[in-house]
């Protein structure tokens, strides 16, 4: 399994990821906002956490799916969904707990695929079999949209390494929350298997007086 426990008991013991970022907003509002019928726009978010990005698709009207491992987390998610979007489920939407790396949805089912800072937590080979499940369950044509922590990113290098380019982090936001796994630009085709690539951007921002960076690449794919 891909999923790594520690985030049940984070689930359990913190507030977490009320509102979503802007590079998702953009995303979603910049490929389907033009949608005549935003309830046929299927969306999945794998890693979706607590729900603050199926929150904003859901409350623009389109058709929201969630794969999360964290019981707790898809709880939150779904009691969150059902007090402030209540037609959610009505428009087919469905927010489970499962493993990203067996996608349990029929091929060609979803529109566009978001991975948000969630197949990072995964070793590189297991990642490339999430993208390449994740172009499996999307339409010819979809998107994809993929923030993973960059090269360079503070945690990185610092604790017990946990494989190619992973550590448990000992320092800084990604402290207490297991292996991540940090990407060079480089190695983003072999990672996106089933993806073409259309573009990489990059975003950063600094803590503690500019001190320290945190590092992310923005990945965005079309499936050919």
């Amino acid at each position: 399994m891909t999923w790594d426990p520690v985030w049940e008991a984070v689930y359990q013991s913190r507030p977490w990821g009320q509102y979503p970022g802007e590079d998702v907003i953009r995303f979603v509002k910049g490929n389907f906002s033009a949608a005549a019928d935003r309830a046929q726009v299927r969306l999945l978010e794998v890693g979706s956490g607590a729900g603050a990005n199926l929150w904003f698709m859901a409350r623009e009207g389109f058709c929201v799916h969630g794969l999360e491992g964290s019981e707790t987390a898809v709880r939150l998610t779904q009691e969150r969904l059902d007090r402030e979007c209540p037609d959610w489920r009505q428009a087919g939407g469905q927010v489970r707990v499962g493993d990203m790396v067996r996608l349990p949805y029929p091929d060609e089912f979803f529109d566009a695929v978001l991975d948000v800072v969630a197949v990072c937590y995964c070793g590189f080979e297991d990642a490339g079999r999430v993208y390449a499940e994740l172009a499996r369950v999307t339409k010819p044509g979809g998107r994809l949209f993929s923030r993973t922590f960059a090269r360079g990113c503070w945690g990185e290098g610092t604790g017990a390494p946990a494989g190619p380019d992973m550590w448990v982090c000992a320092e800084g936001h990604l402290k207490g929350f297991g292996a991540t796994r940090f990407t060079d630009e480089s190695q983003v085709p072999a990672l996106l298997q089933g993806w073409k690539v259309d573009r990489i951007e990059r975003s950063s921002l600094t803590e503690n007086g500019g001190t320290h960076e945190i590092r992310h690449l923005l990945i965005y794919g079309s499936k050919p």
